[in-house]
């Protein structure tokens, strides 16, 4: 399983971005996918998830209605619009697979066991 992420820069505050991975090797085997972001001196933290099969969406409370995550699993593509976005999204995104049971909530890191590379987004102010 390899994850590639992609799409990362620098924007302005109030600004769109759009970040893809892209998934290789047993992607049927996925459960969930999900991004998370880390900033400088933090941890890596839960932004969005969704099913592989089914869609079904989950957003962190700081990003809903803001964030749009998706996937296209003809293109084994996960992708993460992003709008408005405020300098507090600032940090490295990366994407993530599990495989295993869905959870339909805000996960930990620890949850996930695939990992792209990350990708920066810088938003200022």
């Amino acid at each position: 399983v390899q994850l590639q992420a992609s799409g990362g820069g620098l924007v302005q505050a109030g600004g769109s971005l759009t970040l893809s991975c892209t998934a290789s090797g047993r992607t049927l085997s996925y459960a969930q996918m999900a991004w998370f972001r880390q900033a400088p001196g933090q941890e890596r933290l839960f932004v969005a998830s969704v099913t592989y099969r089914t869609g079904i969406t989950v957003y962190a409370d700081a990003v809903k209605g803001r964030f749009t995550i998706s996937r296209d699993n003809t293109k084994n593509t996960l992708s993460l619009q992003m709008t408005g976005l405020k300098p507090e999204d600032t940090g490295v995104y990366y994407c993530g697979a599990k495989i295993g049971a869905v959870y339909l909530g805000i996960s930990t890191k620890e949850d996930y066991g695939y990992w792209g590379q990350g990708t920066q987004v810088t938003v200022s102010s």
